[in-house]
């Protein structure tokens, strides 16, 4: 039996569901293009373990007044381009030197701010950060400002709680299995509430499954379905490279995985093993993580695209004959959204766009998401919603100028010698 369409016409335009942005490192907005240097590596060899060193040292340079100036005119941006909520990955916890701040609770307030002033529904994430590798070894000086102990993470946790409502949910990060000893996973998970949406960094580099294999004697992923009750709320971030036995227990765990295509081509990490996952059953979204692209239209599009350059097919998400690529892939970060971001009522979350575009000329209701997903780059996105509240008009954000010039004021300090 085939399912009902995503997208409606209706007098101001194609209407469709919002978006989740299931994984973001607000932050990192003010650093896209700024890491495309070749550094001293020999030619082809920079990678993600060269760009991390890049973003330590921009990640130093901020307080919470930058970091609320660069989240909210993120959230502008994902708002615009149809994301209606964001879950964020947060780790900037503590000064540069490491030393809390008289509120320890300060940084994750700022991005609580962003969110409110523009309207995007939040997870908040705040992440368990201990160790800098598999071997225990002490995080480096640039991690300090990351650093917890279980203890005084979960007292955030508790802080952040007292915060929650309809538009703000406080769920757990795990930074990686390299930098959260067992123990402190084991406590962490403990104490969580029932309902607590978990979210971890998990296979994303080839060089971590080696050091996962060369010290726990196993793949990071098998290694966390052995120890851990991994279920619906639980949202494995990356998980680019699995074995055949991985995909399968993955999608039987009913956990989501999130995809961030645009940030994985720019870190040059791989491809996510996306049909056999699909064929599995396997749920899963997509993030916009390091913000070198912040629109759901790139990530999904290049979801597809590489998963074509890797199989040398077309058409490669739509598993039935006849299926829409479009659809299926609106379709899967939808299903997954409720799970991985822990807001279950979204439907006043609409995102509409412009019926008048040449891109959209003579759709029809089949064919309206490819449409808007394989037909170029110019933005479709006319109006969006959240809750029923009108936050993007023609376009733009209600707040677009004020949150620009403020980010723009935040970049003057962050850049300055």
């Amino acid at each position: 039996m085939s399912r009902p369409l995503l997208a409606t016409r209706t007098d101001t335009g194609w209407r469709l569901p919002g978006i989740a942005n299931l994984h973001s490192h607000a932050f990192q907005r003010a650093m896209a293009g700024l890491a495309e240097r070749r550094g001293e590596a020999a030619a082809g060899e920079d990678s993600f373990w060269t760009w991390r060193e890049t973003m330590y040292r921009f990640a130093a340079r901020f307080d919470p007044d930058t970091l609320r100036a660069v989240a909210a005119q993120l959230y502008v941006e994902m708002l615009e381009a149809g994301y209606t909520s964001v879950c964020e990955f947060h780790y900037l916890h503590h000064a540069p030197d490491g030393r809390a701040y008289d509120d320890p609770a300060v940084m994750s307030r700022a991005l609580i701010d962003a969110a409110r002033e523009t309207g995007i529904r939040l997870t908040l994430l705040p992440v368990l950060y201990m160790t800098g590798g598999f071997d225990g070894r002490a995080l480096a000086e640039r991690q300090r400002r990351f650093a917890h102990d279980v203890d005084g993470y979960l007292r955030l946790l508790d802080t952040l709680r007292v915060h929650q409502g309809p538009a703000l949910r406080i769920g757990c990060a795990l930074h990686s299995l390299r930098a959260v000893p067992q123990d402190a996973m084991d406590a962490v998970l403990a104490a969580l509430p029932a309902d607590a949406r978990i979210h971890v960094h998990i296979a994303e580099q080839t060089a971590e499954v080696d050091e996962c294999v060369a010290v726990r004697g196993m793949r990071p992923v098998q290694w966390l379905l052995d120890r851990a009750d991994v279920d619906a709320r639980w949202t494995l971030v990356h998980a680019t490279h699995l074995d055949e036995t991985e995909v399968a227990a993955i999608a039987r765990s009913r956990a989501t995985v999130a995809i961030c295509p645009t940030t994985e081509a720019n870190l040059g990490d791989g491809f996510f093993p996306l049909r056999e996952y699909l064929e599995h059953g396997g749920r899963w979204g997509v993030g916009s993580d390091s913000h070198v692209s912040v629109s759901p239209v790139e990530e999904l599009r290049w979801l597809e695209y590489g998963q074509r350059l890797r199989a040398r097919r077309r058409n490669i998400a739509a598993i039935e004959a006849g299926a829409s690529v479009g659809e299926t892939l609106l379709r899967g970060v939808l299903e997954s959204a409720a799970d991985s971001a822990g807001f279950t009522d979204t439907s006043r979350d609409v995102v509409v766009l412009d019926a008048s575009a040449p891109q959209l000329a003579g759709a029809c209701e089949p064919d309206v998401v490819d449409r808007w997903l394989f037909s170029g780059n110019r933005p479709l996105v006319s109006r969006v919603e959240v809750d029923g509240e009108v936050l993007v008009e023609s376009g733009r954000h209600r707040a677009h100028e004020l949150k620009a010039e403020r980010y723009r004021d935040a970049m003057r300090t962050l850049l300055a010698d």
